[in-house]
């Protein structure tokens, strides 16, 4: 859905009245699309009226002008999209126009789709035009059903206005296609030519009609290829309440479609019951079964891993894996499923003083929603995905949700009894903490110092196991200073830094949604944001003074707390929330854990429940 969609004609007229940018402005803040930047108003000032010009001098008065086109399912927009008819074929035919107003950029060295724009030391790294629009053309034919059938109906162009060809040369070296070739102020006459070679001088509104009108879903080329590539059937095998799962998801988007009616799933289990595994299955059973499909969670690190794990190479699938934000424009059941992962970190709202809740958008966007959720995980203040929160969304719809409960443990050492110890630990249920037992497949003990902690794991990681520490938020977390990590978790004379936070490498310390997996992620601290929907083998586990033990019970202490998301929440919603964090911290291991208090008497009251263990196995 574009923000304005005029005829060219009318496009020229606004930019010559100058009022094109503050019309944009208004639209902009009716949709509540947040804080609009003022270099956005600027570069639609100085570079729309350029695009004008152009279809001006091309006599395309009457093709249909969409700007800033909404990619389905997605924030990003493109800047403009022209609708209109082929003029040999007399089909829909689609230009996607990407604008700059850099006047100089080079390539940036040993890549072959960055660039640098402007001119001097300029270090901040720009996505290559063409690449860029080439992006935007292969999205807009993936998630829009019109164009299924007309794979040659959508072409993109990079116009940079101001730009001689000589000042980006660089820029000129990648070989253009369809989906995505570069015009330039040297070049414009030859804009003109190509846009005159893909859109006749005819009105345009019923292309533009059918392409804004279209279904919003995963096309049957993207779909084919998710089924072929995601989740190779030798990686992950079902059992028992895991395939019943899938093979009822299944049954009601079958019954759904057939039926045009709605059916709402909910799937609850604690950590390790295999939830994300049953995500991926269905990902992978619904789109060869060419049902429309989209995966959505509430977490960055974790869905950027689910890029990295299944789609590494392809990044068109990538695509299909989305953010719970993303649903606020979508079509009512446009999809025939969406698979809400980690559906316990839905939040209030995507937009904020929209005012539709986030639980509406996701049940709205498809006939058959499935929630797969862990009540004991929320761990934000204005997340609002419970079972409570779906059922009563859900019954306003007129609609009663299945349950269904996964009683399987496969984390942990496959230990139902250590979910159910932290749970009694943590007093998240109504059953007394009790003495901890090792099984043969698990183990837990209390260490006396982070070194011992450190010293246990580098051991286990030597032995080529995963481990991890984590830390309850209790110390500040620094931006790196010249370029290394800062030591913020201090423990006497112990001395670590927090994860990176950033999305690159830093002189190899992963990026934050690598942190878990990435076999360089030890040496840093992980914090509740960066572990939470992972596992490793060993796992330790620093309870810090945010949540300490005092006369038979546990007691929030706030003021320990760094965490700015729990900064001005009530006693009691802190305690709620903080001892969910611990329960997610403390059940990441496959093999066993390792805890530490920084508070002696909360230290003692583990030696007490965890007796003097063995040598862990």
């Amino acid at each position: 859905m574009p923000l304005l969609r005029m005829q060219a004609h009318q496009f020229a007229n606004h930019c010559q009245q100058g009022t094109l940018a503050d019309a944009l402005a208004d639209r902009h803040r009716q949709a509540r699309l947040g804080r609009l930047d003022e270099r956005e108003i600027r570069s639609w000032r100085n570079s729309l009226p350029a695009l004008a010009s152009v279809l001006n001098d091309a006599a395309l008065q009457h093709v249909e002008v969409l700007i800033e086109y909404q990619l389905a399912l997605s924030s990003l927009r493109a800047d403009v999209v022209l609708a209109g008819w082929h003029p040999q074929t007399s089909q829909p035919s689609y230009v996607i126009i990407e604008l700059k107003q850099w006047t100089h950029a080079r390539a940036l060295s040993e890549t072959d789709d960055l660039c640098l724009p402007g001119i001097g030391n300029n270090n901040r790294a720009f996505l290559h035009p063409v690449a860029q629009v080439r992006r935007y053309c292969q999205y807009l034919q993936d998630f829009t059903t019109v164009l299924d059938a007309e794979p040659d109906a959508v072409t993109g162009v990079a116009f940079l206005h101001n730009a001689e060809s000589a000042g980006v040369a660089d820029l000129l070296t990648l070989e253009p296609d369809n989906h995505g070739r570069l015009f330039t102020r040297s070049t414009r006459d030859l804009l003109i030519t190509y846009l005159q070679s893909r859109l006749s001088p005819a009105h345009g509104s019923v292309a533009a009609d059918e392409l804004i009108d279209s279904p919003l879903a995963p096309s049957r080329p993207l779909l084919r290829a998710t089924a072929e590539e995601i989740l190779h059937t030798d990686r992950f095998v079902l059992l028992d309440q895991q395939q019943t799962v899938v093979s009822l998801v299944r049954r009601a988007v079958k019954k759904a479609r057939e039926a045009d009616n709605k059916e709402v799933l909910i799937i609850n289990g604690g950590p390790g019951s295999g939830k994300s595994v049953i995500a991926l299955h269905l990902m992978r059973q619904l789109a060869r079964d060419r049902h429309t499909v989209v995966h959505a969670t509430g977490s960055k690190s974790f869905t950027r891993t689910l890029h990295h794990a299944v789609a590494t190479d392809n990044p068109r699938i990538r695509k299909l894996f989305s953010y719970f934000m993303n649903f606020a424009d979508a079509p009512k059941n446009g999809l025939d499923a969406l698979i809400c992962d980690e559906a316990h970190r839905i939040r209030a709202h995507s937009v904020r003083h929209r005012g539709v809740r986030q639980i509406d958008e996701l049940i709205d966007a498809a006939r058959v929603p499935v929630f797969l959720l862990d009540d004991h995980q929320v761990v934000r203040p204005g997340e609002m995905g419970s079972r409570e929160t779906i059922d009563q969304a859900a019954a306003a719809r007129g609609l009663q949700p299945r349950h269904i409960n996964l009683n399987g443990q496969f984390r942990n050492g496959g230990s139902r009894a250590y979910e159910q110890w932290v749970l009694r630990l943590l007093q998240l249920t109504d059953e007394p903490a009790i003495e901890w037992a090792d099984e043969r497949t698990f183990h837990v003990r209390v260490v006396d110092s982070p070194e011992q902690m450190e010293d246990l794991l580098r051991a286990k990681e030597a032995e080529h196991l995963t481990a991890r520490i984590t830390a309850g938020f209790c110390w500040k977390w620094s931006d790196p200073h010249r370029g290394r990590l800062v030591d913020d978790i201090t423990i006497g004379s112990w001395r670590k830094p927090w994860n990176l936070r950033g999305e690159s490498r830093l002189h190899g310390v992963p990026p934050s949604w690598l942190w878990a997996t990435d076999p360089d992620g030890f040496g840093q601290v992980g914090c509740i944001y960066t572990a939470q929907g992972f596992e490793y083998d060993w796992n330790g586990v620093i309870l810090g003074d945010d949540l300490v033990w005092r006369h038979d019970s546990w007691q929030p202490n706030p003021r320990a707390s760094k965490d700015p998301a729990l900064s001005r929440t009530d006693s009691a919603t802190f305690l709620r929330l903080v001892r969910n964090t611990y329960n997610v911290l403390l059940t990441r291991g496959m093999s066993g854990t390792l805890l530490y208090s920084t508070d002696p008497e909360t230290q003692a009251r583990l030696h007490q429940l965890i007796p003097a263990p063995k040598r862990p196995q």
